[in-house]
């Protein structure tokens, strides 16, 4: 089965964090199908994990979720929070440039030339 018909849009491209979410939003055939290309392919323990364990929730009653069809899930970092938590207590020691490397060191020998 070629990747554009499975029925999550560039799924070889997608990062392994999302699919959870992504998921959520599949019934069982649309799933079974995704499982089966995942395991015929990439057969990512993680991946293949996850779907077997929504998938048996499906069977046990569970719906399909509004699940974000385009969340990024674990692999995309926090979002920042602004501001710097460097102060003078986390700060590393003064570093002095080497002698030899700063004209303005007096410890640096002059030519008399």
């Amino acid at each position: 089965m070629p990747e554009r018909d499975l029925p999550l849009k560039d799924y070889d491209h997608l990062p392994v964090g999302s699919l959870t979410s992504r998921i959520r939003q599949l019934d069982a055939e649309d799933l079974t199908t995704l499982l089966d290309y995942e395991r015929a392919h990439g057969n990512r323990f993680q991946v293949v994990t996850v779907m077997e364990s929504r998938l048996a929730g499906l069977k046990n009653g569970a719906q399909p979720s509004g699940g974000d069809p385009a969340a990024t899930g674990a692999d995309a970092p926090p979002a920042p929070e602004g501001g710097s938590k460097a102060s003078e207590a986390t700060s590393g020691p003064p570093m002095n440039p080497p002698s030899q490397g700063d004209p303005t060191n007096p410890a640096q020998p002059r030519s008399t030339g």
